[in-house]
């Protein structure tokens, strides 16, 4: 990877590791509430300033930041998993089975993905696992299709047709010689799409569908500064850039690992 993969990759990690150890190197409870200072502007005792319960609002991004990372993430995982089965499945055997995945596929990425993902949600009790399976519910065509179209070719590629004449069996063929060739296009996929993924998290979050009260989330956190975008502005401009720039640093890992392996995904 080149310095831009390098420096999101660290970025990411940096943030990461802040969410995880937070309760040991800051001293603040992002859930203690403190009357005597409510909406105090960012300063030495409280870097990003309190919001309007006097929680101190870094202790809430970096709490936030270990749930929507890691809700965005297992989704991408499970939306990963699903896709690339399907795509496995529909690119090799092909004919009636290819069509008619292909069009549930078809139909999945015709509504707009945060549209049906708040539909997905609606219908399920609000709370963490509901936004997993809201994301990866929508996110699994597109890794299906993709993953459909890589596998097309390579279902007559000359190393398939050698297993083929040695006796392998077409389970083998997909599972032993064609599912690593999908690999590096599916991990380049799933960090391209965990920025989206972030966002809609957060989407989900503002809304009030995600994780509840008393859980810190980045879209909980701006929801809950609407009121106070005037008096207290520091209240939703933090967590919109922890937001914006997580999800730049996914993007921009997912540029560097499709030049690193030479895929174009569109």
């Amino acid at each position: 990877m080149g310095i831009k993969g390098k420096l999101s990759a660290g970025i990411i990690v940096f943030i990461l590791l802040a969410s995880v150890l937070a309760p040991v190197i800051y001293p603040y409870n992002p859930h203690a509430i403190d009357l005597d200072s409510l909406r105090v502007p960012p300063g030495a005792a409280h870097p990003f300033g309190t919001d309007q319960e006097g929680r101190d609002i870094l202790a809430r991004l970096l709490e936030g930041g270990k749930v929507s990372i890691s809700v965005s993430f297992i989704a991408a995982l499970i939306a990963m998993s699903v896709g690339l089965l399907l795509g496995l499945i529909s690119g090799y055997y092909a004919g009636k089975l290819d069509t008619a995945i292909m069009a549930f596929v078809d139909l999945i990425l015709a509504f707009p993905s945060l549209l049906l993902a708040i539909g997905v949600s609606v219908i399920l009790p609000p709370g963490i696992y509901t936004v997993m399976i809201a994301i990866a519910s929508v996110g699994w065509a597109s890794f299906a299709r993709l993953t459909r179209g890589f596998v097309l070719p390579l279902r007559e590629a000359q190393f398939v047709e050698a297993a083929r004449a040695i006796g392998c069996s077409n389970a083998r063929i997909v599972w032993a010689h064609i599912l690593p060739q999908c690999i590096p296009l599916a991990l380049t996929l799933m960090t391209l799409k965990l920025g989206g993924y972030i966002i809609t998290e957060a989407s989900l979050s503002f809304l009030g569908l995600g994780a509840q009260p008393p859980a810190a989330t980045w879209g909980s956190m701006i929801s809950a500064s609407m009121s106070y975008i005037a008096s207290a502005p520091w209240m939703a401009i933090f967590p919109g850039l922890a937001i914006a720039i997580t999800a730049l640093c996914f993007n921009m890992l997912g540029d560097a690992l499709s030049e690193r392996f030479g895929i174009k995904v569109r």
